[in-house]
């Protein structure tokens, strides 16, 4: 790992306000989350019990996605926007399993996450693994940054799963998207996940979390989350529920179809 977490500004850890990578730690069975992430994690059980599956749901389909750039698509290098708290499977872990001299950029706003990745986000000796504390909202920072790991002259998978719904405008996220893709060059991808408003008790959970002081999650129609991939060429099956993204072949019957979404794209 490429060490820069000295030069990482200091932010200030609020454990009394539930934050949405330690909520989702919590879902996934994670370690690393305080009273207040349970609190709220529970309260949304509550009202839409289906978030556990949708959230690990997610995880699979981050899992299928790098693989398939890596193994498929020739991929080396990913910039991972929102990576959240350390777990099973994380970006680099799944590339560098394939081909050891990827190269990984984190980049998360969440001080519990930037104390969890120096100890955690280890690369192999052929590859790197960086970590950048940054926010989405200013994408040309994180752009400048991730240029000390990542060559952006050659082609980049730019994750953002989970993150672009923290933006409340629409029109805010899209140009954040265009922002980062407009840097990287043709063969680059664009890989996104995001919950959608098609679900009623989604939409209650969402709105019941989003007045506990956390940082706001925003629901986005189908035709939003697609917006997304403008210019770019989806690769098949295209934008579905998470579960239907590729899945892999098992014994335990038919994935199920969740409110969550989630597509890769290739810059032409």
């Amino acid at each position: 790992m490429i060490d820069r977490t000295a030069d990482q500004p200091t932010v200030p850890l609020d454990t009394h306000v539930p934050h949405s990578a330690r909520i989702f730690n919590y879902w996934l069975a994670g370690k690393d989350h305080y009273p207040a992430d349970r609190e709220a994690g529970d309260r949304f059980i509550q009202t839409f019990p289906e978030i556990v599956d949708l959230a690990r749901s997610g995880r699979q389909f981050l899992i299928r996605a790098i693989r398939h750039l890596t193994a498929e698509a020739g991929i080396r290098q990913f910039l991972d926007i929102g990576t959240g708290l350390p777990t099973a499977n994380n970006t680099h872990e799944i590339a560098q399993s394939i081909a050891p001299e990827s190269r990984i950029v984190y980049v998360d706003n969440d001080p519990l996450v930037l104390t969890y990745a120096q100890a955690l986000l280890v690369s192999t000796p052929e590859g790197a693994t960086d970590y950048l504390q940054a926010g989405l909202t200013d994408p040309t920072t994180i752009l400048d940054q991730a240029t000390k790991t990542l060559n952006l002259s050659q082609p980049v998978a730019i994750v953002l799963l989970g993150i672009l719904a923290h933006i409340p405008d629409y029109d805010q996220a899209r140009t954040i998207v265009k922002t980062l893709m407009a840097a990287v060059p043709p063969g680059s991808y664009l890989v996104v996940r995001d919950g959608v408003d098609t679900h009623p008790a989604y939409r209650e959970a969402i709105t019941r979390y989003n007045q506990t002081g956390a940082d706001p999650y925003t629901l986005r129609t189908p035709t939003q989350i697609a917006g997304y991939f403008e210019g770019l060429h989806l690769l098949p099956p295209g934008l579905v529920s998470c579960p239907l993204w590729r899945p892999d072949t098992t014994d335990i019957g038919t994935p199920v179809e969740l409110a969550v979404l989630g597509a890769v794209g290739r810059k032409p």
